[in-house]
């Protein structure tokens, strides 16, 4: 059987959006999902696939956790395949061994206005750089995305999407969950 991913953008940051692990869990088990596993506080939620479409299982969450939270949390959700494209499409394979240094921003659409990243001055954040294929943004950041020029850049670009980021090793750690 084959596995989705659903993305929770913006719970437990900062003490924000509080949405404890054991609670997600229990959420996906209510919509019906099967064989859940929650990975880590931050919402990453790797279930069997119910053979709905990944928008309308986005929508679900999105609906059952402001009937039952009362919060407003985008989501998005990702096929096994389609996770297993983004790690084989990263554009930056050097970033691999230092998995913490590149994050990539899952879209719930390619955006269609991309004036805004366009617009950046790459060699002026170099070494930090990034790279927009269809609905994933790459950015890698040699020097850690906390402090990164880049990273703050590429996050005001608004891109008139929703967006949710993670880092290298949480993406392969989904991948690996959605494969077991």
């Amino acid at each position: 059987m084959s596995r989705q991913i659903a993305l929770l953008r913006g719970i437990n940051v900062g003490g924000h959006n509080s949405f404890p692990k054991a609670r997600q869990l229990e959420l996906a088990r209510s919509l019906g999902l099967a064989d859940v596993t929650v990975l880590l506080q931050t919402g990453n939620i790797v279930f069997a696939d119910p053979g709905t479409p990944p928008e309308e299982t986005a929508r679900r969450f999105e609906e059952r956790i402001a009937a039952e939270l009362g919060l407003t949390v985008p989501v998005l959700v990702r096929t096994r395949d389609e996770l297993a494209a983004t790690v084989a499409g990263n554009p930056f394979p050097s970033a691999v061994p230092e998995r913490k240094t590149l994050h990539v921003t899952f879209l719930s659409a390619a955006p269609t206005d991309t004036d805004r990243l366009d617009a950046l001055d790459r060699a002026a954040y170099a070494p930090d750089q990034f790279r927009l294929i269809g609905r994933e943004l790459f950015l890698w950041c040699p020097g850690g995305s906390g402090r990164s020029r880049l990273a703050e850049a590429v996050g005001r670009a608004r891109l008139g999407v929703t967006a949710t980021a993670r880092n290298w090793n949480t993406v392969t750690k989904l991948l690996a969950l959605a494969d077991a």
